[in-house]
């Protein structure tokens, strides 16, 4: 499963612990487990002080960036993983120890930090050409999936002879979620990491029209791709937000960047830890001589 976990926690887990006190969270015949003896033995972890983290993390996110991530948002992201996994997404969710829910809130605090980020983060003239020279606008194209290559060569002779790549697509391809569909897949561009970067390569050389005149040998066998849609690239001026977005999330997969945004946005929320044993929780984003990149 792809990261659905932000990076300061290295778990997902959610609880109330507000009372604190008596109230028994288990009883056994030798004897109850009790909401302060379970605090107690949950604080003095790592995996309990990260979900302290997270938790306070959360909450001065959505104080500060709370009206820049609409839930639509995060239904558009959630959508993404039921789609991506299909019939198995109920399975997947189970085996990750999360429901819909807690998946739906881990990426609502995703998309929070990227808010941070790109607010925290000055982006230049100079970053944005550099991440346009591998820039490509999403492109549409149609695919043939075979086992073997002699398959995929058969397949470019009868395109050469003027067959159509959509019969050709229903007769040979074993991709059976595209092949009555002409081959046809989701639209992509350079982003994209759910397909082959073989297949991508190949895809962003071809124009309009034209398809793949050798077998394309990928992850899952041979291909064959055909360019329904490549739209002109530009400049990187015509692709500035596009380009932007796409150097946030380079920044959302740097350890240095998060560190240092987070320890921000700490600061501005003005958090105070009343437990004195959880005093220094947060001290490597709040101490004066935290790392600043």
């Amino acid at each position: 499963m792809k990261k659905w976990l932000i990076v300061l926690a290295g778990v997902l887990m959610s609880f109330t612990l507000a009372a604190c006190g008596s109230k028994s969270v288990a009883t056994t015949d030798g004897g109850k487990i009790t909401e302060s003896a379970y605090y107690s033995s949950l604080k003095s972890t790592s995996s309990g002080k990260q979900v302290l983290q997270q938790m306070i993390l959360n909450k001065v996110l959505e104080k500060q960036y709370g009206d820049k991530v609409k839930k639509s948002e995060v239904n558009s992201e959630f959508n993404k993983y039921k789609k991506q996994y299909g019939s198995s997404f109920n399975a997947v969710l189970q085996q990750n120890g999360m429901t819909a829910s807690q998946l739906k809130d881990s990426i609502r605090s995703n998309l929070l930090l990227k808010a941070a980020v790109k607010d925290n983060v000055k982006i230049t003239d100079a970053q944005l050409k550099d991440q346009f020279k591998s820039y490509q606008p999403k492109v549409t194209v149609n695919q043939i999936l075979v086992s073997k290559k002699s398959t995929a060569e058969t397949v470019i002779k009868q395109l050469k002879a003027g067959k159509s790549f959509s019969s050709l697509a229903k007769k040979y391809s074993t991709d059976t979620a595209t092949k009555n569909k002409g081959g046809r897949i989701a639209a992509f561009d350079n982003t994209n990491t759910s397909l082959d970067a073989n297949f991508k390569k190949a895809a962003f050389n071809l124009k309009n029209g034209e398809y793949t005149k050798t077998p394309v040998k990928t992850q899952y066998g041979y291909q064959v791709i055909q360019m329904v849609n490549h739209p002109a690239k530009g400049n990187y001026k015509d692709h500035e937000s596009e380009l932007k977005s796409q150097i946030v999330d380079k920044k959302m997969a740097d350890s240095n960047t998060l560190h240092s945004v987070v320890s921000k946005v700490l600061k501005k929320g003005n958090v105070t830890i009343q437990d004195k044993d959880l005093q220094n929780v947060l001290s490597d984003y709040l101490s004066s001589n935290s790392k600043k990149k």
